[in-house]
């Protein structure tokens, strides 16, 4: 019996339970991060990807999985002089494209902190989905900060940004009016009172803040259903906001999470705060982060943001918001199925020599959009090595795994950073169409298109 198509070697297969792989693209050697799905009105399927380490956006045309088009990949700005530029989030809705726009990060990238970046968005018109056209750009105002990182826009004249703001310590949440994309402009914000400096400070961390993962900031995206937001708002728990006027939110309610849970080597502390489509439940989230930057000497002498010793656990948590002044914890998601014949015991500890900040990563977020899949007793979530995790969340207390894809592990790293650690399979980003087809990224190989294959 042949290995399968998308295999490295005998050897290096990867692992799937009841599912299957229906189409692979290595991108032409790209990196993807987030990544956006349009449905035309003639029903073609484009998948547009954007990057953590470069300057650009992939296009591709996945109408039949099999034989996946690479179409075009562009740059936003001269990547020679803007040697931190990112492009890691997209959104696309109503023939609108929106790139966010920020730096990487160095000990991931392998840039630098001080190289050059531009901060803020992109608008583009898709109406030819082939070849975007910019219609306008808009910046944070915030020089070599993080930018834009994740946001939402699902059609109407709001966007509502995680952004960086002079006069305010890290990412806090504005709302841009796009009613007319070539004219963007702001019209509301929200932050958490710790955040606003008033001018005073250049936007760093106080003295003797020790890090700024433990610092409130938003996260997000600031996920917006039935007049209320829901945020991941790192060390600020999740939080939900009244977006009845979007010129003034206002807080309604917060879940704190930290502790017991996260910390330490983990990503956001919380990541993601998902509202279930007519259902008084929302998934929230604490992110863990990639083994392969990590190991016991590099822990004991590279960067600050690196502690040693037992790790939090970071995990997926079903969330009751059917009060929003008081969201409860009401259930756990189970930890991933280790396969049986995986070369170690668990992810907690995956041959770095010490244990790592295991967790998941991004979920499908269908926001309502046409051509995304919107099952409220779904959840999907990349876990990083963990791989892509399929649950059954129809009963919102007795959470069950359906399905798994971890992908074969990458033969190369795509950026010139220590890599101390084994080079793993390490899935990132995922979005569900309305035929079913799941499209997972990694972090150095790639695209994957999977499909449920249940009895």
């Amino acid at each position: 019996m042949g290995i399968p198509f998308y295999a490295k070697n005998a050897e290096n297969q990867g692992y799937i339970k009841n599912m299957e792989v229906a189409g692979y693209h290595d991108l032409n050697g790209i990196m993807a991060f987030q990544m956006a799905l349009h449905k035309t009105e003639d029903g073609c399927y484009y998948l547009y990807c954007g990057s953590f380490k470069g300057a650009g956006v992939t296009i591709l045309n996945v109408t039949d999985p099999g034989n996946i088009r690479f179409v075009d990949y562009f740059e936003v700005c001269d990547p020679q002089v803007y040697k931190k530029q990112s492009t890691p989030k997209i959104q696309i809705a109503e023939n609108l494209m929106v790139v966010a726009l920020g730096g990487g990060i160095p000990y991931l990238h392998g840039c630098k902190w001080e190289d050059k970046c531009i901060s803020g968005i992109n608008i583009y018109s898709i109406k030819d989905p082939e070849k975007p056209e910019l219609l306008s750009h808009w910046e944070t105002g915030f020089e070599g900060g993080m930018g834009v990182h994740r946001f939402m826009y699902n059609g109407g004249p709001y966007l509502y940004l995680t952004a960086d703001c002079p006069g305010y310590i890290a990412e806090i949440l504005r709302i841009l009016d796009i009613s007319d994309p070539k004219e963007p402009r702001e019209i509301g914000r929200w932050w958490k009172p710790e955040q606003f400096a008033d001018g005073q400070i250049d936007g760093t961390y106080p003295v003797g803040h020790m890090d700024e993962k433990d610092w409130p900031h938003l996260h997000g995206p600031a996920y917006v259903q039935d007049g209320k937001a829901y945020c991941g708002y790192w060390a600020g728990g999740g939080v939900i906001l009244d977006m009845k006027d979007v010129t003034r939110p206002k807080l309604l309610g917060q879940i704190m999470m930290q502790p017991p849970f996260s910390g330490k080597r983990a990503g956001a502390r919380c990541h993601t705060f998902l509202p279930l489509a007519g259902r008084n439940f929302a998934v929230l989230s604490n992110e863990g982060e990639r083994f392969m930057s990590w190991n016991k000497e590099l822990l004991s002498k590279e960067y600050d943001v690196v502690q040693g010793g037992a790790q939090p656990m970071n995990n997926l948590h079903m969330i009751d918001v059917s009060d929003p002044s008081d969201p409860t914890l009401v259930a756990e998601f189970p930890y991933p199925e280790v396969p049986a014949d995986f070369p170690y015991p668990n992810f907690n500890n995956c041959g770095i020599g010490c244990q790592g900040p295991f967790g998941p990563h991004n979920l499908h977020e269908p926001m309502g959009k046409p051509g995304l899949e919107e099952n409220p007793n779904r959840v999907y979530c990349c876990y990083f090595h963990a791989g892509l995790r399929v649950y059954d969340v129809s009963d919102p207390y007795y959470i069950k795994e359906l399905a798994y894809f971890i992908p074969p592990n990458p033969e190369r790293p795509l950026f010139d950073v220590p890599q101390p650690g084994p080079l793993l399979g390490t899935t990132e980003d995922c979005v569900v169409d309305d035929r079913g087809y799941i499209y997972v990224d990694t972090f150095h190989d790639g695209v994957y298109i999977l499909r449920m294959k249940l009895d």
